[in-house]
Order: structure tokens, then sequence, then C-alpha cells
């Protein structure tokens, strides 16, 4: 979600090598899709006007066999459902909600849009992670409120991470990130983008107009790196070591 979508086009198109397709202004309010050679990996979507003074920022959409019963379940797990199910024609049916820590999560049933064609691979997304201000509140939420199948990673005063699913097959992440925001910082989910060099992509960033929070370093996942595009949206760089 931006303000400036020719921008993001740029930025995007030359750090990552996407393409991108609009769509009809009228039906889908000129929603672009961003492709990976020939593969979807994300969209763009400009800000409304109501939204104007909302950070530019990624959002991640969890699938649902059934937005109207996971809306339902996000209510009855805690959460709040702050844009109730509607169907966007021909693709799904979308829904907003936020988890009890306050975290922003979207909810989509596809029809003809099933989402992510290229993950895990340069230039497409390869973790979604939840900072989360309300760690053991979260965790319980997404098991009750989209079924989630979780594992402790870890459990330690100095750090507690859980993922859904274990191992080489888990999917995403929740970080306990209470000590570790800055004050003021909600929580939140965020994306990894896929290089296959963190340092020379922050290098690329900072010419695109981009900001290197972070600059890369290394743990035994990969190299990474936390930056923001050019209009200001957060997100990670991930860089496989294997």
């Amino acid at each position: 979600m931006t303000d400036d979508v020719e921008g993001a086009k740029k930025f995007y198109g030359e750090l990552l090598g996407w393409t991108f397709e609009g769509s009809d202004e009228e039906l889908y309010g000129g929603y672009v899709t961003a492709s990976k050679d020939g593969k979807q990996v994300a969209g763009i979507m400009a800000k409304m006007p109501d939204q104007a003074e909302m950070p530019n920022t990624w959002s991640i959409y969890l699938r649902s066999t059934d937005a109207e019963a996971t809306a339902a379940a996000v209510a009855d797990a805690g959460g709040q459902v702050f844009v109730p199910p509607m169907t966007v024609p021909e693709m799904g049916v979308m829904a907003m909600a936020s988890d009890p820590s306050g975290a922003v999560v979207g909810i989509w049933e596809p029809l003809g849009h099933a989402g992510y064609q290229l993950v895990n691979e340069t230039g497409s997304v390869g973790w979604h992670e939840l900072n989360s201000r309300g760690y053991e509140a979260a965790v319980e939420f997404y098991r009750k409120a989209f079924g989630w199948e979780t594992s402790t990673m870890a459990d330690t005063p100095e750090f507690r991470y859980t993922t859904l699913g274990e191992g080489e097959a888990a999917r995403a992440g929740i970080f306990d990130a209470n000590t570790f925001l800055p004050e003021g910082v909600p929580s939140h989910w965020q994306i990894f983008l896929v290089v296959d060099n963190a340092d020379e992509a922050v290098k690329k960033i900072a010419e695109l107009g981009g900001q290197v929070i972070a600059e890369p370093w290394d743990d035994p996942h990969g190299r990474h790196a936390r930056v923001t595009d050019a209009q200001g949206a957060p997100f990670m760089l991930h860089q496989s070591l294997r």
C-alpha cells in the first residue's frame, strides 16, 4: 500500500527485476500485480484518500477456505475485524483484521486469484514474520483463528520464537519483540524479500532512494538487512548462505 505506485514500480523493478500488470480501475481500483520471470510475487495498491495519514506498508494475507468463517474465528479468538469480508470480483474474498497484539493481517479466500506463484526464490518473498508485543497471546490467536500448527523454535528470556510448521517446512514466524521494538512501534508483520547478495542489494537500495535501517548481518538462517523502499515502506532482505 503506497502513495506513489509509479515510484514503487520503479524501485522494485530495478531492485528485484519485477514486471507489472495493471488492472481495471473501476473494478479493482488500479491494483498492480508484480511478477518475477512471469510468476506473480506481490501486489501494489494506491492508498485511498481516507488512508492518506497511514504509512506506506506491506501487508500479508493468510489464505482461508471461507473468509466469513475465518472472520468470525478471528473475533472469537480475541482479534478485531475492521474490514468485513468483501468480494473482489472474480478474484476472491478479502477481509482485514488485527490480532490481539495489534498487528494487522489480511484474510484471503481465493476464487480466480490464488496468490503467490513463486516463493523462496530470488526476487520473491521468502519469509513472513510477526514482530509482536504480545507474543503468547499472538501465538494462541493464530492457532485458534487460522488453525496454525505451531512449533517452538526458541523459548529463553532473551529470545522467544514460534513458527508455523516445523524445521524446513516452516512457513512463517512469530517473534517476541516486546523488548526489541523501538518505543512507539506497534506489533506488525514484515516480509523478507530474497536477493542473491544482501550487501549489493543495500547499495542498490540507497541508490534508488530507499533507506538502510540495519546493515547486513548473518544468522543461522542467512544474511539479512532491514531496509525501506523509496516511499518508506519497510521490509527485510534475505540472502541464503547455503
